[in-house]
């Protein structure tokens, strides 16, 4: 069935840019980059035997090559001299600053973390009335995703500008949390590491712990003389839930330099699809939260973002037998004292979750399934509620012929969000005509929209190539819906 209201699309469209790169570290005998600890020192010889004269010319060459693609890439080199200096006492001893340097450029590369594709957007308002951050999934070497961001503004009337893109990007600042114990041994046990082991190193940390603190009592329970695969695994599946809770911090002042790469365990293989929603408190103050799937090459699983200003952010595991799946998306504000999500957890049909605490989700109940042919295959949300004096305006995607993916629109009941109003007959939005090629044809693709006014602000991702615009007078959809 064809769309059945006037949906108008912006001329705007924002493709990958292979150009655009971050310095990340290279730092053989860790995750990612293979090989034994004692690489790392064969590399540091062969680098520090050089003759002066040629360290010389590889650190010019370095900064040549670098000139103009970073802010302030001997900076990034020390950081990565120190990543190399915590694992090698040869690293460690260098004191000249040259020599520094020079073994940080060696253990740098540049990633192009959007040479793939930039899509599946999600939007937010941000700054004064009409301005917004519009997160992105970058796509790079290998297919591993990151999150970007991207900034603009609304109006006059529906029309979408973006601002001018720093050329430069960094990863920020990782740091790690303290972590709560309830929570950390409770997700210990879903992830059935409720051992002796496990209960020796909890015994250990206080209510509240850092991560400095629990290495200790990891150090501990190693040293303890229990050995066997069982006590290593244990062990490593500590560190793997440490790992994947994590806050990363920016010191840029462009948003649109700042971006999330995978940093945990969980997410090696990429960070997908963001839905970022504007989660008002019960006090009145706000949190700009968002679900996303994390995949490590074979297992996904939703987590969750939180910030109150798009330079700190904190990343989190969630646990419960609903959180294990892709296309979660949190309600903007609590529900008769509730936090609600939207789930696709039998990858078909939408369900609205409802759970006391933020990061626990044990329940779900069937919202809708697919009803029409362009969307038989499967269905699920296109990101975040929104809330209308009417009910919670949910944007849907479904999958038809061709897998060909379409988006639409439903209307749920503010106080029972798993009772829908109406719905919209037919699609929303469809592939265009030069939309329909790229990296996964025939796709339109959201992970949210935002009210502006009269319109509903809808940027979407194109068959995994880039990000077009559109707008839609909210009235009109809220009438042409059945």
């Amino acid at each position: 069935m064809p769309c059945v209201i006037e949906v108008t699309r912006s001329p705007l469209h924002v493709l990958p840019d292979p150009s655009r790169v971050v310095a990340r570290p290279f730092v053989p005998g860790t995750t990612n980059f293979g090989g034994t600890p004692d690489r790392l020192d064969r590399i540091l010889d062969r680098i520090l035997d050089l003759p002066a004269a040629e360290r010389a010319a590889m650190l010019d060459q370095a900064r040549t090559t670098a000139a103009g693609r970073h802010r302030d890439i001997e900076g990034t080199w020390r950081r990565h001299h120190r990543l190399a200096a915590d694992r090698s006492p040869l690293a460690a001893r260098l004191d000249r600053d040259d020599a520094r340097l020079l073994v940080g450029a060696y253990l740098t590369q540049e990633y192009a973390y959007e040479a793939a594709a930039l899509t599946n957007p999600s939007i937010v308002p941000f700054g004064a009335p009409g301005e917004f951050v519009l997160s992105a999934r970058a796509i790079g070497e290998g297919h591993i995703s990151s999150i970007a961001f991207l900034t603009g503004r609304v109006g006059p009337g529906p029309g979408i500008h973006l601002d001018e893109r720093s050329p430069f990007t960094t990863n920020g600042d990782r740091r790690t949390p303290s972590y709560d114990k309830v929570e950390f041994a409770a997700r210990l046990d879903e992830m059935g590491v409720a051992n002796k082991v496990a209960g020796s190193v909890l015994a250990e940390l206080g209510d509240a712990f850092t991560d400095a603190e629990l290495q200790t009592a990891l150090d501990h329970a190693a040293a303890s003389g229990a050995r066997g695969p069982s006590v290593d695994d244990t062990l490593r599946r500590i560190r793997w839930l440490a790992s994947s809770n994590y806050v990363v911090e920016f010191d840029t002042l462009s948003l649109s330099e700042r971006l999330i790469s995978p940093a945990g365990p969980a997410e090696s293989r990429g960070m997908e699809d963001a839905r970022f929603t504007l989660f008002t408190n019960d006090d009145g103050s706000v949190t700009y939260c968002a679900t996303y799937t994390a995949y490590d090459g074979s297992t996904i699983l939703p987590q969750l973002i939180e910030t109150s200003d798009f330079r700190r952010f904190r990343i989190a595991t969630l646990r419960g037998p609903m959180a294990r799946h892709k296309g979660m998306a949190l309600f903007p504000r609590r529900i008769d004292g509730l936090y609600a999500a939207l789930s696709r957890h039998d990858q078909e049909r939408t369900y609205v979750m409802l759970s006391d605490r933020l990061r626990d989700w044990r329940n779900a109940e069937l919202v809708l399934g697919p009803e029409e042919g362009w969307e038989a295959v499967q269905g699920g949300n296109g990101g975040s509620p929104l809330e209308l004096d009417d009910g919670w305006l949910v944007i849907t995607h479904g999958v038809g012929p061709m897998r060909r993916y379409a988006l639409g629109a439903v209307l749920l009941d503010k106080d029972e969000p798993a009772k829908v109003l109406a719905r919209l007959p037919g699609p929303l939005l469809e592939p265009a005509p030069d939309e329909r090629d790229g990296y996964v044809p025939n796709v339109v693709y959201t992970c949210g929209a935002m009210l502006h006014d009269r319109w509903l602000v809808l940027p979407y991702g194109f068959s995994d190539r880039g990000i077009g615009f559109a707008t839609v007078e909210v009235t009109a959809l809220l009438d042409a819906m059945v």
